[in-house]
């Protein structure tokens, strides 16, 4: 069936005009009793996911490494670059080394360890609240080395590149989409919120990540959402200044258009109180403030603006119930991963606040008002790309496959999902420069998320528009 475009667009528009108006569409309705089963419409029940993008390009080979005698010796020969530039990590039996890993699923003739700065993860995923999935990457379908040098199957466009590859891994489609996978997520769940408002999060800046057709990204700061500066309190010194702004805030004349501005604002005003007032109590009600981490490059404890952005997450989760929220999807980010140059110091400083932000929120969901939630939040990981195994020197350049961490109560932890890839240059997944053709693509790592979340098979589709070019739609790392 042929949709005629202009009436498309302008259904478009009609759902994102009752999304702002507070309510939402027929088809978003229906999609939620899909969803339905009886513990998703329990009135206890809730369901969080936190994307954590790694913005950059984070380098997964000094993250997750293969230990084995022949992989750690290839590892040692293509990165050990020689005197200080070198980029390779101290050796398994050093001071500081890597940190052994043994996953439940053994994988022939492999071992495997974490980086030296993720002591906390380790634990995490011992524990069997985290798992790694192998070399995950944008993909249109299954790629072959030979269907790839070829170009002989549909790839994904603009490979290599930050900001199309940022928008692919988050959306589907290069630089310029407007809707992310998890708005379409947040589209689905929606209906099952009492405010909408409150159902795709940002705790890090716009981000189409969470750009739906009718669901809008509601940011936030530290203190909850930003308020109109001088609608409340003083402006210009004195009382009678706000009450002027407020004033021309409320007032409208007969023109639709502003009229309809009005009602935006208004319910903007209404809704970063609503938000506000429920983060405070959620903080007053247990939710600590984050300590700091230990730069493992200096030894000096410093604040972790990723640890900050989960706090905020956790008071909003904490604040659910005044929010009416069943399902949420967030948004935080850590920066600073295009490592092209001082990457083993740069890396190690990094992998530290990572680890330290993931366990922070952990325990702090542990007894969240009271509560265990790690069952009900699951945290994964994203970047734009992985990077080449060899050096420039004292870096890495952009790649394309990389492993992944996901963390939560429901995960099915302490193990390593999908095949880990050999080690070093010309094995068959290398495209170039030792960089990874992926074998697990994005929409199959969010499908298996999705599905958690409870998105019915039927649906995955509409969230993960290339899910039917792959065979395995669940990969298997997420429990109930």
């Amino acid at each position: 069936m042929t949709i005629n475009a202009p009436h498309f667009s302008r259904r478009r528009f009609l759902g994102s005009m009752l999304t702002l108006a507070g309510g939402s569409t027929a088809p978003f309705a229906m999609n939620l009793a899909a969803m339905g089963n009886a513990a998703a419409q329990s009135s206890g029940d809730y369901k969080a996911m936190v994307c954590l993008f790694l913005n950059g390009g984070n380098d997964a080979f000094n993250m997750v490494l293969p230990t084995d005698t022949g992989s750690w010796n290839e590892y040692l020969r293509v990165r050990n670059t020689g005197g200080n530039d070198s980029i390779h990590l101290p050796g398994i039996n050093d001071t500081g080394g890597v940190l052994p890993i043994v996953p439940a699923t053994a994988q022939a003739g492999r071992s495997f360890a974490l980086h030296p700065g993720l002591g906390p993860l380790k634990e995490l995923f011992d524990g069997g609240r985290a798992a790694v999935v192998a070399n995950v990457g944008t993909l249109v379908q299954p790629t072959t080395l030979a269907q790839y040098k070829a170009r002989s199957v549909a790839l994904p466009a603009k490979l290599f590149s930050h900001n199309d590859q940022q928008s692919t891994w988050q959306s589907g489609q290069p630089e310029g989409a407007s809707v992310g996978w998890g708005g379409r997520l947040g589209d689905l769940a929606a209906a099952g919120n009492t405010n909408a408002m409150f159902t795709a999060i940002s705790a890090a800046g716009n981000t189409v990540f969470l750009s739906g057709r009718q669901v809008r990204q509601f940011q936030v700061g530290q203190a909850g959402a930003v308020a109109i500066r001088g609608a409340s309190g003083n402006l210009f010194g004195t009382a009678a200044g706000s009450t002027a702004l407020q004033a021309i805030l409320a007032d409208a004349g007969g023109d639709l258009i502003e009229q309809e501005q009005k009602a935006v604002v208004q319910r903007a005003i209404s809704s970063q109180a609503i938000l506000s007032g429920a983060m405070l109590a959620a903080g007053a009600a247990g939710v600590p403030n984050p300590g700091n981490y230990i730069n493992p490059n200096t030894g000096l404890a410093a604040a972790n603006p990723l640890a900050v952005q989960l706090q905020t997450v956790a008071r909003i989760i904490g604040g659910r119930g005044a929010l009416g929220a069943k399902r949420q999807v967030f948004f935080v980010t850590l920066g600073g991963f295009d490592t092209h140059d001082l990457q083993k110091i740069q890396q190690a400083d990094l992998m530290a606040r990572l680890a330290h932000a993931l366990a922070y929120f952990d325990a702090t969901l542990a007894t969240l008002q009271g509560a265990d939630l790690r069952r009900q939040v699951t945290t994964f990981t994203a970047s734009d790309f992985g990077r080449t195994y060899t050096s420039n020197g004292d870096g890495t350049d952009h790649g394309w496959g990389a492993h992944h961490f996901v963390v939560g109560g429901a995960v099915r932890g302490r193990d390593i999902y999908g095949a880990f890839p050999s080690a070093g240059l010309g094995h068959e997944l290398d495209v170039g420069s030792g960089s990874l053709l992926p074998t697990i693509s994005v929409d199959q790592y969010g499908a298996t998320l999705a599905k958690w979340f409870g998105v019915p098979d039927s649906q995955l589709g509409e969230v993960f528009p290339n899910l039917g070019n792959f065979t395995q739609r669940d990969l298997g790392f997420m429990g109930v």
